[in-house]
Parts: C-alpha cells; sequence; structure tokens
C-alpha cells in the first residue's frame, strides 16, 4: 500500500523540516518489507476565502482532486478518535490487507477540516487533546508512520 501526506501549507526549512524528512526517509526504508510504500508529500496553500467554512470546503476539495479511486483517507483532526501508537499501526496493516492501495493522511489548516470531507475519512484521527503547530504536527505524523512500521516490523524501536 502506497501512504501520501497532504499538508494544508508550506513547511518553511528549518529544524522541523529537517526532522520530518528524516523520519519521513526511515519510513520510506522499513515500509517495503511490511507493504507499505512511502508515496510522498503534497502540499497545497492555504486558502484564502474569507470565511473559515469557505476555506475549508476549498482546502478539501484541493484534498479531494488529488485523491486516486480507491483511496482510504485518514484525516488528522482534533475532533477525531484518540488511539495508540500500536493501534494505528493495526489500523494501517488492516486497511492493507483489506487490499488498499493508497492511503492518504491529511493535515489541515488552521481551521481545521470540512464535515463533508471528514464524513469520507476511513479514519478520524486525533493526536492528543493539546494544539500542535502545524510544522510539529507534521513531525509527529512523520514519526508515527515510521513507529508504526517498525511495530508490523517486529523492530525494537516501539517499545510500551
Amino acid at each position: 500500500m502506497r501512504i501520501a501526506v497532504h499538508a494544508v501549507g508550506r513547511m518553511k526549512a528549518g529544524p522541523e523540516a529537517e526532522l520530518a524528512d528524516r523520519f519521513f526517509g526511515r519510513f520510506a526504508k522499513i515500509g517495503p518489507p511490511v507493504g507499505l510504500e512511502w508515496a510522498g508529500l503534497a502540499e497545497t496553500v492555504e486558502s484564502r476565502a474569507t470565511g473559515p467554512t469557505e476555506r475549508k470546503r476549498e482546502e478539501a476539495a484541493r484534498l479531494s482532486a488529488l485523491l486516486e479511486p480507491g483511496s482510504v483517507l485518514l484525516l488528522l483532526d482534533e475532533r477525531g478518535k484518540s488511539q495508540g501508537s500500536e493501534d494505528l499501526a493495526r489500523w494501517i496493516a488492516k486497511t492493507r490487507d483489506d487490499g488498499c492501495r493508497r492511503l492518504v493522511v491529511a493535515l489541515g489548516g488552521p481551521d481545521g477540516h470540512d464535515d463533508a470531507l471528514r464524513g469520507t475519512a476511513g479514519l478520524v484521527l486525533c493526536m492528543g487533546k493539546l494544539t500542535w503547530p502545524h510544522q510539529l504536527a507534521r513531525v509527529m505524523i512523520a514519526e508515527q508512520l515510521y513507529r508504526c512500521a517498525t511495530i508490523l516490523a517486529g523492530h525494537p524501536y516501539h517499545r510500551v
């Protein structure tokens, strides 16, 4: 299964970008033996619409245009389900085993995701009750993808 990340907003050069790249690179190396292939990162600019509802709708339309038929969407959203890394790894493995060819992990803009888009997601995931800057959220999802692959590979990186 190919896994891509879609992010609203551009990451500037700096330590956060370097750390995200490091974890995406690690994921790209350890993923293939467990059937997970890194498909890359797509960034889109934040909508310039005047209201939050319109911004979310416009950003959702951009993401939907990037989705291939049969893709499964994993949305990161503060109203999503909170779960641990092992649960996420099991969900990714089940999605892969159910025949999904492409998983898209989506980081929304400052206003979050459109309700209609949220309704189409295979999983809406909350990264905790704290609010995280977009740059750190990207690092965190990169690390979690790497961690999920190590869990599925039986690698000792993940310790409980």
